[in-house]
């Protein structure tokens, strides 16, 4: 094929002929990224998006140096989860040897949907999966996972199995009369409705269970819904628990779940996005039992396993349903007699590699290394709550769970409808004045402020001075009754 006339550096020439313009542009990008990386601690951790994009495709190709100034105008209004101010969602910094290991999928460009086109990581995945699914989850010998892009993507296909499983609908679809429901806490994550209007359910298809004043779901009434949705006709076919809420970060009682849908016959889901990381630290992964009795368990190493996005799990105590009860073949792809094409068992059929780059970080961590970055941040987390409760005008939303904590300022001359006002006011002054982002979730109608002390760079010295800087906000900022 005789290539257009494009740029000498436009691919990779194979046999090298372009090595040295190619190798200038590497060194480039490389140096970039490091000089933006190593001085992340020194911009803004949330700056604003104000340029306008000419997205308008030229004529005529580009020069690469526009193209890289125009990569410094990406650096400078990007998020920047590398700064230890940064304490506001789920987003880490990546760690170094994920970023190598995106590099080298990204070059190699291979295809996760078969073995033929990913010979070596389409048999690393499955691997790394199944060590993760056994002996760090517990799951049993016939456990196993999938890397997906993303928790809804985790939380859809593990609910689909469960359907296809427990209502025998992988041919003929939903055909019976009686509405199948899924019960889940009223904090757990939005993506239970995604997953349930996708599979033809409907979102009034979750039956959402209230929780207790710990941000737990309520077995008790969970029971009561369930005797009320059979006695209505409904068909449940799975419950699922959450393993650290997106807001208050609490783990729900997950052995009596787990025994509830053993007595009404259900799939057990567990969605562990963020908090599955918990089990990798033998000082806390008490607060994971019950999950080793999980048919399905969401984890996302991308979260507090500091894996570069995208790196989301889904995990099954029985991998052979996925062939029984999930499984399209593709018979355009090889077969291979040991090894499956994850393709035909995942949501996703293309796919891209993140498998290397969570093997290499779980390599290059190790357990202790894993269990040491967990065990920090409760560490924190229990400073963060002591300065907490050390000011009578803040208030706890619960006793955390893990390194996620609720609050926010109700200041005594405030009546309770003024409340909303002074914590979206103090969240926007420490951005501004503090260089420190924290969220503004909505909660029970009302706006509260959450951290999450996610930051191998955030330390003791750095939580004082918020609150010292908070102490000022509520000195300076006039309440008035």
């Amino acid at each position: 094929m005789t290539l257009p006339p494009l740029s000498d550096i436009t691919f990779v020439d194979p046999f090298g002929r372009n090595r040295e313009a190619v190798e200038t542009l590497f060194q480039q990008v490389g140096q970039k990224l490091l000089d933006y990386l190593t001085q992340a601690g020194h911009h803004n951790p949330l700056p604003q998006a104000r340029e306008h994009w000419a997205t308008e495709i030229p004529e005529r190709p580009s020069a690469v140096s526009a193209l890289l100034t125009s990569l410094d105008r990406v650096l400078a209004q990007s998020m920047n989860p590398a700064h230890p101010g940064y304490m506001g969602h789920m987003d880490p910094l990546p760690t170094t040897i994920s970023l190598i290991g995106d590099w080298v999928a990204a070059a190699l460009n291979n295809n996760m949907l078969s073995v033929e086109m990913s010979p070596a990581l389409s048999r690393l995945e499955p691997a790394v999966m199944e060590d993760i699914a056994q002996n760090i989850f517990g799951l049993g010998s016939q456990a196993g996972g999938l890397l997906v892009s993303g928790g809804t993507l985790a939380n859809l296909q593990a609910l689909t199995v469960a359907r296809n499983v427990k209502l025998a609908c992988l041919h003929e679809g939903l055909t019976g009369a009686k509405p199948p429901v899924i019960f889940a806490s009223h904090r757990a994550h939005t993506s239970l409705q995604k997953a349930a209007m996708v599979m033809g359910l409907g979102t009034k298809g979750v039956v959402l269970v209230p929780t207790n004043a710990q941000g737990q779901m309520d077995v008790e009434v969970l029971k009561e819904k369930l005797q009320g949705t059979v006695e209505a006709g409904c068909t449940p076919f799975a419950v699922v628990a959450t393993a650290g809420t997106t807001v208050m970060g609490n783990i729900d009682p997950l052995p009596e779940i787990a025994d509830v849908a053993r007595s009404y016959g259900l799939w057990f889901h567990v969605d562990a996005a963020y908090g599955g990381a918990i089990a990798f630290s033998p000082a806390h992964r008490h607060r994971l039992r019950g999950i080793e009795q999980a048919d399905s368990v969401t984890f996302n190493p991308q979260k507090w396993l500091y894996v570069a996005k995208t790196c989301a799990s889904v995990m099954f105590r029985n991998m052979t349903l996925l062939d029984s009860h999930f499984r399209i073949a593709a018979p355009y792809m090889n077969v291979e007699q040991d090894w499956t094409n994850l393709g035909e068992i995942s949501i996703q059929g293309t796919r891209h590699a993140d498998v290397l780059k969570l093997w290499l970080t779980l390599q290059h961590l190790g357990k202790t290394g894993c269990a040491a970055l967990v065990d920090a941040s409760y560490g924190l987390t229990a400073h963060f709550v002591e300065q907490i409760r050390q000011r009578p005008y803040l208030q706890l939303a619960s006793e955390p769970d893990m390194n996620v904590v609720c609050f926010r300022g109700r200041p005594d001359p405030l009546s309770e409808n003024q409340w909303n006002d002074w914590n979206t006011g103090l969240q926007r002054w420490l951005l501004e004045q503090h260089n420190t982002v924290l969220s503004l979730p909505v909660l029970d109608q009302a706006r509260w402020l959450k951290v999450v002390l996610l930051n191998p760079f955030t330390t003791r010295e750095q939580v004082t001075q918020l609150f010292q800087a908070i102490d000022q906000y509520h000195a300076a900022v006039p309440v008035n009754p």
